[in-house]
This record gives C-alpha cells, sequence and structure tokens, in this order.
C-alpha cells in the first residue's frame, strides 16, 4: 500500500489510519471483487420477488440497491485504474486458471444491478429511467457474460495448466452468467414493442439458458469428481461450494420468469408449455439444490471447526443462495404451493445473515488495509 506525504486520514472505528485509493492500492484488486456487488445486490432483487409486505421494506431493497449501484461505480473505477495502470498484473490474472473464473462476475455484477434498478430503482428514477439503464446494463453485461463464457473455457484449454484433481466451483462463474442473463432479460420484454421484438427476446434467452446450462452439466460432475476422489476443498476455498447453487436457483428463476411473460409472446399452446416446463424443470432442480445446500453447509461447518478463516471466498454464501430465494418464488407462483413462499422468506433470511455478516468483515478488511495487501512472501 502507498503512503501519502501528508498525515493520512484516519479510521474512525480503529484509529489506524485509513488506505488511500491510489495506483498502489488496487494493484492486487482482482476480479473477484465483483462477487460483493452481485451479493449486495441479490438482496434487493430477491426481496422484490417475496410475498411479503411488511412497512418499510420495499424502501429497504431502494437502499441495498442503491448501495449495489454505488459499489459497481466503485469497483469499474477501481478495475480500470488496475488495467490502466498495472496491466502486467491483469494480464497474469487471465492466465491465473484459479482467478481467470472470477471474470464471471463483472457480467453477474452488471446484470443484477441492472435487474435491481428495473424491480425497486424505478420507484427512485422513474420506469423510463429505469428501463433504460436496466437496458444498458443487461445487454453489456450479456456480452461480458458471453465473451467470459466462451473465452475463459478457451484459456483454460489453450492456455492454462490444469492438474488432475484440481477442478473447483469456481469454473462454474463464467458459465453461469449467460443464465442470469437469461433469468433478468426477461423483465425488459413487456417494455419492448409487439410482435417479433418481444419474441426474439424471449427466445433468446432461452437459448442463453439452454448454452448456461449444458456447459453447467459438463463442468459440475468434473467437481463431484474432484471432491470424491480429493476430499474436501481447502478451508479457504470451502465457502465456493455455494456457488453450485447459482446455476441451479437461477435456471429456475429463469424459467419461472420466462414462463411469466410468455403470455402474449408466443402462441397460447406454446405458453402453457412454457409454464408447465417452468414447474417440471424448477421443482426437481430446486430440489437437487436443497440437497447441495445441506452438503455444502455441512462442509463448511466441518471447516469452520477447522480454523476456516475469512476470505473474500465468503461472498459465495450470498448471490448462490439468493438465486435460490428467486427460484423458490417463482416456483410459488407457478405451483400455489405456499410452502415454497415459505421457502423463499427463509432461504431470504439466511442470505440477508450472511450478506450482513460477509460485508462487515469485508469492509473491517479493507480499513486494515488486508485484503488488498500484496500475497505475503513464503519465508523458510
Amino acid at each position: 500500500m502507498s503512503s501519502v506525504a501528508q498525515a493520512p486520514p484516519r479510521n474512525p472505528a480503529t484509529g489506524a489510519p485509513a488506505p488511500t485509493p491510489g495506483p498502489s492500492s488496487v494493484r492486487h484488486l482482482g476480479p473477484n471483487w465483483y462477487a460483493a456487488v452481485m451479493g449486495t445486490a441479490i438482496v434487493a432483487n430477491a426481496g422484490a420477488t417475496l410475498p411479503l409486505t411488511a412497512p418499510g421494506l420495499r424502501a429497504a431493497y431502494q437502499v441495498v440497491w442503491a448501495l449495489s449501484a454505488l459499489l459497481l461505480l466503485t469497483l469499474l473505477t477501481a478495475r480500470a485504474v488496475h488495467w490502466a495502470r498495472h496491466s502486467d498484473q491483469a494480464r497474469r490474472h487471465l492466465l491465473d486458471p484459479t482467478v481467470a473464473p472470477f471474470y464471471g462476475c463483472l457480467a453477474m455484477a452488471l446484470l443484477a444491478v441492472g435487474g435491481g434498478t428495473l424491480a425497486v430503482g424505478r420507484d427512485i428514477i422513474g420506469t423510463p429511467a429505469a428501463v433504460a439503464a436496466d437496458a444498458v446494463l443487461w445487454t453489456a453485461g450479456t456480452l461480458v457474460g458471453l465473451a467470459t463464457a466462451a473465452g475463459i473455457p478457451y484459456l483454460m484449454v489453450a492456455r492454462h495448466k490444469i492438474t488432475e484433481g484440481s477442478a473447483s466451483p469456481v469454473w462454474l462463474l463464467p458459465l453461469v452468467a449467460p443464465m442470469v442473463s437469461a433469468a433478468l432479460g426477461p423483465a425488459l420484454i413487456p417494455h419492448l414493442p409487439p410482435g417479433q421484438p418481444q419474441k426474439a427476446l424471449l427466445l433468446a434467452c432461452y437459448a442463453l439458458f439452454g448454452m448456461s446450462l449444458l456447459m453447467t452439466l459438463a463442468v459440475l460432475p468434473l467437481v463431484l469428481s474432484r471432491l470424491f476422489h480429493h476430499g474436501p476443498l481447502p478451508l479457504a476455498l470451502t465457502p465456493t461450494l455455494f456457488l453450485v447453487l447459482g446455476p441451479l436457483g437461477q435456471s429456475t428463476t429463469a424459467v419461472n420468469n420466462l414462463a411469466d411473460v410468455a403470455p402474449g409472446v408466443v402462441t397460447p399452446s406454446t405458453a402453457h408449455a412454457m409454464s408447465a416446463f417452468a414447474v417440471l424443470y424448477g421443482v426437481p432442480v430446486l430440489g437437487f439444490a436443497l440437497l447441495w445446500l445441506a452438503l455444502a453447509t455441512a462442509l463448511v461447518v466441518r471447516a469452520a471447526r477447522r480454523g476456516m478463516g475469512f476470505a473474500m471466498t465468503w461472498w459465495g454464501f450470498t448471490f448462490p443462495v439468493g438465486t435460490c430465494v428467486t427460484g423458490a418464488a417463482g416456483l410459488a407462483r407457478h405451483t400455489g404451493l405456499t410452502a415454497y413462499g415459505w421457502l423463499a422468506v427463509a432461504l431470504f433470511a439466511a442470505l440477508v445473515i450472511a450478506v450482513a455478516v460477509t460485508g462487515t468483515r469485508t469492509a473491517h478488511g479493507l480499513a486494515r488495509g488486508r485484503l488488498l495487501a500484496p500475497p505475503r512472501p513464503t519465508t523458510a
């Protein structure tokens, strides 16, 4: 971390000098930091789907959305400085198989904030501005997501050195980005001209759903094989097990959101088939998500007992759980089953706790200057 000539400002909580932004302070700012934006934004996005009408909830979601938008702008600026001033480190990130998959987080951060803008931000900035902002962010996020979904696997095949048994849930990050586009794109469909534009976006979202789902089905067995043959992940990486929930919950959300907007866009028989598919696909997939949630939680408890400390991987506890909230809420709408509504509320409570704890620990780590510090050299 760089120092300044004048006395630096002090952190009011600790009394220690506060880190000052500058070229060296962002040298070790990786793409994984976009997970903080995703984890924050999903609170507003998921909350807006819940069957809850308590006073003040909508205002709380708006505050969280505004915070996520501010975080996104801050990180986009900081990452631009990173690429401009530390291009060597940026290229090193792309060539590191443990870091490169996190570029998928950029796409999902853009998409999540865009979705929140239309879901709750419209109450503040107005519907026309919210639609325009979401359209820009959804388009940018989708293009980035497609680039990472194809580009990161290419790097893994052509440039990265992948050792046997090193498969990680992190590999899913660039692959799930198109699924986020598929889940959030339907909100824009009613704002398009009727006819071909609406139908094109609807079917494009199904195509995004398919490419993400099939790639996930190809990679997930590798993750399971690694766990079965090589045992639990290292302690710091154990929270990444929750990333598997992302494509499961997000795909359930996608098919339900697409079914919501299908009537009037496609023929009645096709819309009916899409609604049936939302239930027939979503129910078993969310069931598997709950099974994986139990397994991942057990392994996290095991890691905590063995001394798992805080790391930025804790943000893995947030966005994936949020996708299960929106997935359960979607099934509640299409099945009429009250149990899915209560499941969404219970998962949302867990999400809020996870974001509060992880966000607090992140802020504390930033204030202490530890999270952006260079890696410690290994001593003999």
